[in-house]
């Protein structure tokens, strides 16, 4: 029987751990890299989630997905693509929705903190 609250999600977190351990990829390439994966092996939308959002906030742009898409396009296929293309355009959304409630909410922050001092 596996083991722990979340054995999956920390398998899966521990995977992670190690890949990121060997290698020396800079952030966004590596995150560039991994979506370009999903998208070659049908990946269900979660996985983009789990990857989108750590490639907003390495600087990766929409534009570079889509430069990674129309590269595996003729290797993954069409069908692929644009099911990948889908699941990353909604994922993308949500994690820069994610970043800029996370910027007003600390704007917010500050301001109260700003207040609290005067």
């Amino acid at each position: 029987m596996a083991t722990g609250e979340a054995p999956v999600l920390e398998a899966l977190i521990d995977i992670n751990v190690v890949s990121l351990a060997r290698t020396q990829l800079d952030p966004a390439t590596l995150l560039l890299v991994r979506i370009a994966a999903l998208a070659a092996v049908d990946a269900p939308a979660m996985s983009y989630l789990m990857h989108v959002g750590p490639a907003v906030e390495s600087g990766v742009r929409l534009e570079d997905v889509q430069d990674v898409l129309v590269a595996v396009a003729p290797i993954a296929g069409a069908p692929r693509v644009l099911k990948a293309a889908t699941a990353i355009t909604e994922a993308f959304g949500f994690a820069l929705a994610i970043t800029d409630a996370a910027v007003a909410a600390a704007m917010a922050e500050a301001d109260t903190g700003d207040s609290a001092e005067a």
